[in-house]
């Protein structure tokens, strides 16, 4: 079972790396063939297999034979170990479709924030309405509620933070995506836990602002990142972050 959930996640990498590089660019996902992205030739099948592909062409297009990006298998390869130790985790249960909406868009964040610093509202969607069908099935019409309303305030307390950051800084503090990512995070964890996500997020990002404002001299970092992969560690170790609020009497 462990070789076809291996191989899954190696499947959805690829897709998810797709949708990544290509929501932002406003190129349809569905229609558009793959093709590389330096002599644009439309590549074939046994050109798009994952990891393997970039293994035997050592890493260049067959064509224009200039090298692949990297990126490419790190990403197949990186949510194939992470569907796999999900299964690990979880086994083929409701919370393991919860762990692989958040690796899915943890990846898809990852790539097109990194990128090109946008977050499409389409993978946002589709994580927020799966959040609510598993929710649903894990606790019914209680959980569901719970965690629709955590998701509304965790939400409103982005923007406010974004508001209030906005007058500080005379200039947007956070962008739409990211607040967005906030009622996502509620859904998926809850308020308490959704509040441990923000801190934690915050010091994941803190070396990378300071490295990226001392190298490259720009004060935009991309937040979502850092916010969908503290949403990941808290939800994985979810346990010791709740003995550590009980612990703080919250």
């Amino acid at each position: 079972m462990e070789v076809y959930i291996f191989i899954l996640g190696l499947l959805f990498g690829s897709f998810f790396l797709v949708l990544g590089i290509r929501l932002p660019k406003g190129e349809n996902v569905l229609t558009s063939r793959s093709h590389c992205d330096n002599c644009n030739k439309v590549l074939k099948w046994y050109e798009l297999i994952p990891l393997l592909s970039y293994i035997f062409q050592l890493g260049r297009c067959k064509n224009c034979k200039n090298k692949i990006s990297i990126l490419n298998p790190l990403v197949e390869l990186a949510t194939a170990i992470l569907f796999l130790i999900g299964f690990k985790l979880y086994g083929l249960s409701y919370l393991y479709g919860i762990y692989l909406v958040i690796v899915s868009l943890m990846i898809i964040v990852f790539v097109s924030d990194f990128i090109y610093m946008i977050i499409n509202d389409s993978p946002l969607i589709i994580s927020a309405v799966l959040l609510l069908v598993f929710n649903f099935l894990i606790g019914g019409f209680h959980l569901f509620a719970i965690r629709l309303l955590s998701g509304v305030l965790l939400f409103v307390f982005m923007y406010l933070i974004g508001y209030i950051g906005s007058i500080v800084f005379k200039k947007e503090a956070l962008g739409g995506a990211d607040i967005k990512l906030a009622g996502i995070i509620g859904l998926a964890v809850g308020f308490k836990l959704g509040l441990c996500v923000f801190i934690l997020s915050v010091f994941l990002a803190l070396p990378y602002s300071v490295a990226s404002i001392k190298l490259s001299k720009t004060n935009e970092v991309p937040y979502g990142p850092f916010l969908v992969g503290a949403l990941f560690i808290v939800f994985v170790f979810s346990n010791k972050f709740i003995n550590l609020l009980n612990f703080l009497g919250t």
